[in-house]
């Protein structure tokens, strides 16, 4: 079922972006149930590989500029001028907010304010509560037309995070979206004035791509698989440290870890230290096929998650429900939204571990290859729990109910009248 009327805009940072495989999910699951979408990419990509699913992507995409001189930048104004109706009033009545604001951000939110009016678009939604959708406001109150905004982690979590610019995006958005109830909690306690407006969509998969099969019993040397940016919160110094336990303990193992990004030489030199330069591997980033096929190989996901330094913690990693999803026993931390899919039961989903604590990480990887652990009934909840609250398409739906009702049709532009006839 389509959403009648509506031409959504999805404001973005960066598109596509490597890691944010879950934006390019929940397109394609509103546009294959028919709605109509464009992409407004704030910045071009730096990211040297892609997955294939943009590739499906339907939506056109449009790279909004950023002025690099004055002229440049009164370009963008006397445009929006041109094309936005009641562009000069409504400016005036913001320039007092504007000015405490980047100019490179006012003038994207221009330039956004001008494609909205001359692409049709009836609605914006912006990813992550920051650079996004601080454009999306400024163009939503050029424009009049409204915007929504799914809130993340690094969004509402790290300490760089303004409070009072957060306020403002949460007062003006429709619907703020958060992808864990725990999200929503933090969010409707630091703001409880616009408590009102959060509301919690979970971040989908398309299943399909996805199929589940049961677990087989791990092999002598236990296959411990993880998946994530190589930055401080995913906590992979800390899987290292659990490995080195177990090895210690006489436990044969490999680790594959695959992603790219800034601790890649502080890890490797790291598994050097603790004796683990034969076990560990550190694949760089894959795509998502190349990641389920190094899932398939794995006994265990491991997912071990911290609050990083900055106050930044992941929101829900999404190949963690990828794992679940397949089939593959899980370990991961009680980080954020983690607990409310690695649930210990009953029906147990995974094995949950404090935080930070290695002993409790490296005594959980042991246990999920102990023969007498449920592998099967353990995977066979996981993925029940993630066709029921992840499925891409029951989020996609949810997210078209949010729209508020379509504008009316305009008029189409009068045929110009044949030479020589009556005006």
């Amino acid at each position: 079922m389509s959403a009648p009327g509506h031409r959504v805009g999805y404001v973005l940072k960066v598109y596509p972006r490597f890691s944010e495989t879950f934006v390019v999910s929940e397109i394609l699951a509103r546009e294959a149930q028919g709605e109509q979408l464009e992409i407004f990419s704030l910045r071009h990509s730096t990211d040297p590989r892609f997955h294939p699913e943009p590739a499906r992507v339907q939506a056109p995409v449009t790279h909004v500029g950023r002025p690099e001189r004055a002229a440049e930048g009164w370009a963008v104004l006397a445009r929006a001028a041109e094309v936005v109706p009641g562009f000069a009033g409504r400016l005036a009545a913001l320039l007092p907010e504007l000015a405490r604001t980047e100019a490179s951000e006012v003038h994207q939110g221009v330039a956004l304010a001008t494609a909205v009016v001359e692409h049709g678009i009836t609605h914006l939604h912006a990813h992550f509560a920051s650079l996004a959708a601080r454009v999306a406001e400024i163009a939503s109150r050029l424009t009049g037309v409204p915007f929504t905004v799914t809130t993340h982690a690094k969004d509402i979590f790290h300490e760089s995070v303004d409070p009072d610019r957060l306020r403002s995006t949460l007062a003006r958005a429709r619907t703020v979206v958060a992808i864990s109830e725990h999200n929503r909690r933090h969010l409707a306690g630091r703001f409880p004035e616009h408590a009102a407006t959060l509301r919690l969509v979970r971040n989908g998969l398309e299943l399909e791509r996805f199929p589940y099969r049961d677990p087989h019993p791990p092999g002598e040397r236990l296959h411990v698989a993880a998946v994530g940016r190589l930055v401080p919160k995913k906590g992979f110094d800390r899987l290292l440290h659990a490995a080195a336990r177990l090895r210690a303990e006489g436990r044969s193992l490999r680790l594959s870890i695959a992603g790219g990004g800034e601790l890649a030489e502080p890890l490797r030199a790291l598994a050097a230290r603790l004796g683990l330069e034969d076990a560990v591997e550190l694949l760089g980033p894959r795509t998502q096929a190349e990641v389920a096929a190094l899932l398939r190989t794995a006994d265990v996901f491991a997912a071990p998650c911290v609050v990083g330094p900055d106050g930044n913690a992941d929101g829900l990693p999404t190949v963690l429900l990828e794992a679940m999803a397949m089939g593959v026993p899980v370990v991961a931390t009680d980080v954020t939204g983690i607990p409310e899919a690695v649930r210990e039961g009953p029906p147990r989903t995974g094995l949950l571990v404090p935080a930070g604590d290695v002993a409790a990480l490296a005594r959980a990887l042991a246990r999920a290859a102990d023969p007498g652990f449920d592998r099967v009934g353990t995977a066979r909840a996981a993925r029940a729990l993630v066709e029921r609250e992840h499925d891409g398409a029951r989020q996609a739906a949810a997210l078209r109910a949010l729209l508020p009702p379509a504008p009316p049709a305009r008029p189409a532009d009068p045929a110009p009248a044949p030479e020589g006839a009556l005006r």
